[in-house]
C-alpha cells in the first residue's frame, strides 16, 4: 500500500469513527432487528401462495420465484431505513456498499471461483474420473445453445443455480454485512450474518415434514446438518463479500457450491481409484487454505473496500 492508499484509509476510519459515535446507543438491536426482519420477509414470501404440491413441483417453483424476487428487489430498502434511522452516512453509495460495483470487477468474477474450485478439488477429479465424455465431448456440450436451452427450462436448475444464489446472496450478505459490520466489526459480523442463512433454511423442515418424507428424528437431524452447512457456507460467502467488496463472488461461488452439492466422501472412500482421490481433496483443503488470503487481497479489488469503509476498527479481514 503506497502513502496515498494509507492516508485515503486514514481518512474513512476517521471519517466513520465520527459517524458510528454520533448514532444511537441501541445500533446493534437496530442492526440485528433490521436483519431478522429481512430474513423473516425472505422465508415468509415462500408461503405467501397455498398449495398441496411438493416444492419441487414446477408450479411451485415459479410462484416462489415471483416472492423472492419481489423481496430482493425491496431488500435495499432496509439497508437505506437502517442507515436513516440509525444516522450513519458511509462515503460509498448504496449500491457500492451492496457490492453493486465495477472496480475490481473481473478479479471478483474469477478469482473467489477459482479459489472455491481449489476447496472442491477432490470431488471435481472424482466427477471427472467418472465422467463418460472425455474433455473435447464436453466442452462441445458447454458451448451448445441447445444444452443452456434445456438448463434455462428446467425450473429446478434455474432455482438452484440462478435465483436462490442471486436472490440469498443480495439478501443474506449484500444486505445485511452493512447493516451488521457498523455493531459488530467485519470479524464478528462473518459469523453472525450466517445465523440468519442458517436459521432462514429451517423452513425445510415445514415441508417434510408435511410431506411425511422420513423420520422426524431423521428430518430434524438433517436440518441440524443443514444448518452447520450453511452456516459454514455463509460465513465463507461473508468473508468473500468483504474482502472484496462484490456481490458476484459470493453468487457465483453460491452457485457453483449447490452444483456439486455436499462432498460424497462415503463414495470416494469405495471408489477404485479412492487413494488418488482422497490425495486430492486433502491437497483441495490445504491449498484452499494456503490461498484463502492471497485471492481475495482487497488489493485486486479495490481498498478500502466499500463495507469495509463502515467501522473504524477494519482488522486484518480488510486489509
Amino acid at each position: 500500500m503506497n502513502d496515498d492508499d494509507g492516508l485515503m484509509s486514514s481518512f474513512h476510519s476517521d471519517q466513520l469513527h465520527a459517524n458510528v459515535a454520533s448514532v444511537p446507543d441501541g445500533l446493534c438491536w437496530v442492526s440485528v432487528l433490521s436483519c431478522l426482519l429481512l430474513a423473516c420477509s425472505y422465508v415468509g414470501s415462500l408461503y405467501v401462495w397455498k398449495s398441496d404440491l411438493p416444492r419441487d413441483h414446477p408450479a411451485v417453483i415459479k410462484r416462489r420465484f415471483t416472492s423472492v424476487l419481489i423481496v430482493s428487489a425491496l431488500s435495499p430498502v432496509f439497508v437505506w431505513s437502517w442507515k436513516e434511522f440509525t444516522g450513519i452516512q458511509p462515503g460509498p453509495s448504496l449500491l457500492a456498499l451492496m457490492g453493486i460495483r465495477l472496480e475490481g470487477l473481473i478479479p471478483a468474477i474469477i478469482l473467489p471461483l477459482l479459489l472455491t474450485m481449489v476447496l472442491f478439488l477432490g470431488p471435481l477429479i472424482q466427477l471427472a474420473m467418472d465422467c463418460p465424455w472425455g474433455f473435447i465431448n464436453g466442452m462441445k456440450v458447454v458451448v451448445d445453445p441447445c444444452f443452456w436451452t434445456l438448463c434455462l427450462g428446467d425450473m429446478r436448475w434455474l432455482r438452484n443455480q440462478v435465483v436462490a444464489p442471486f436472490t440469498e446472496e443480495l439478501v443474506f450478505r449484500a444486505c445485511m454485512l452493512p447493516m451488521l459490520v457498523p455493531c459488530a466489526g467485519p470479524s464478528t459480523a462473518i459469523f453472525t450474518c450466517p445465523l440468519f442463512f442458517g436459521v432462514a433454511h429451517f423452513h425445510h423442515v415445514i415441508e417434510l415434514l408435511r410431506f411425511r418424507q422420513g423420520t422426524v428424528s431423521g428430518i430434524f437431524l438433517s436440518a441440524v446438518f443443514q444448518f452447520s452447512y450453511t452456516a459454514v457456507f455463509g460465513a465463507y460467502t461473508a468473508f468473500i463479500f468483504i474482502r472484496t467488496g462484490h456481490l458476484v463472488g459470493p453468487v457465483l461461488c453460491h452457485s457453483f457450491c449447490n452444483y456439486m452439492g455436499f462432498p460424497a466422501l462415503s463414495t470416494a472412500l469405495d471408489h477404485p481409484h479412492r487413494h488418488t482421490i482422497l490425495f486430492f481433496y486433502v491437497l483441495g483443503v490445504v491449498l484452499f487454505f494456503l490461498l484463502i488470503f492471497p485471492m481475495t487481497d482487497p488489493l485486486f479489488y479495490g481498498l478500502p473496500t466499500p463495507v469495509c469503509t463502515l467501522t473504524s476498527t477494519p482488522g486484518s479481514i480488510c486489509s
